[in-house]
């Protein structure tokens, strides 16, 4: 067992919190995670630097849409331990911690991890190699949990849910956020402008079977040294999501859908893009208690 030095922003006071951590090197837990099956089916390791561009630039969803959000449903008190699993650059972990709570974050992609240590010096929050469905941590270690915008990246949705059921204590709370099932579904889904109306609404080709579609991370971008990348993207309705939980004992509690914060350009179509901004929502967060 290590002792995780955690500096409280906050009060401006040192705290030491007992966490366990893994106890293998960096390249150990490399291998491992990528021998595991059912993290995320295809690391964004490759794509790094630009998911992280991505996250991190100013008016993102990440920061003005996901993260005020995410703190009012997670309602961290100081001294909680928290973990964020699939937790990509670190972004949201940071912001854990500068509300006090103790903070593990786990990703399978080494890039991800390694740029989230880079950003994080002096946070508190600690950051290792692990597959979304084995995680290296004792029953009952944490407070809360979250896997924001990725479990629809991992192709084992069971395994990573019992998971979070096993590292949350009696009466944790887990909150993820997905892109919104019901809408928005890769390659079966896309806008569609009614004209003689004047209306933009949502067209769904399938929505009730679950599917396995690989598509083209920012293709074309001439932004990044990282070439485009091919990834997977898992698609489930919203009773696959309630039966993992109901699985690994967790209830649901909360229920929330969240709408674009874009505004279009004034334009022809300006008023019914942003109709249906409001109407059809982006995202879905899930609040389920242990």
């Amino acid at each position: 067992m290590y002792i995780l030095v955690v500096f409280c922003q906050i009060e401006h006071r040192l705290i030491k919190t007992e966490v366990p951590f893994f106890k293998k090197n960096q390249a150990e837990k490399s291998k491992s995670a990528k021998n595991q099956g059912g993290g995320r089916d295809t690391s964004w390791g490759g794509i790094s630097s630009w998911y992280d561009e991505t996250v991190e630039k100013e008016n993102s969803y990440q920061k003005e849409l996901i993260l005020p959000n995410l703190l009012r449903l997670l309602d961290i008190k100081k001294g909680e331990k928290i973990i964020d699993i699939a937790c990509g650059q670190g972004f949201f972990a940071r912001e854990y911690s500068k509300h006090g709570a103790s903070v593990a974050g786990t990703d399978i992609s080494p890039e991800l991890i390694s740029i989230a240590n880079e950003r994080s010096q002096g946070s508190g929050a600690v950051f290792n190699v692990s597959s979304a469905n084995k995680q290296q941590f004792p029953n009952s270690a944490f407070d809360k949990a979250s896997c924001i915008l990725a479990l629809q990246d991992i192709e084992d949705l069971n395994g990573t849910i019992f998971e979070v059921g096993r590292l949350l204590k009696p009466g944790g709370l887990f909150v993820a956020v997905i892109n919104h099932p019901a809408f928005r579904v890769p390659k079966r889904s896309s806008w569609v402008v009614d004209e003689k109306n004047k209306i933009q609404f949502r067209r769904v080709d399938e929505y009730i079977s679950e599917t396995k579609v690989k598509f083209e991370v920012h293709p074309g971008s001439t932004s990044s040294p990282q070439a485009d990348q091919i990834t997977t993207y898992f698609h489930r309705p919203l009773q696959s999501y309630f039966k993992a939980l109901e699985k690994a004992g967790l209830a649901v509690v909360r229920l929330e859908e969240w709408v674009s914060n874009k505004e279009s350009q004034p334009g022809p179509r300006s008023d019914m893009e942003n109709k249906a901004r409001r109407e059809f929502p982006l995202f879905m967060a899930l609040v389920a208690r242990h």
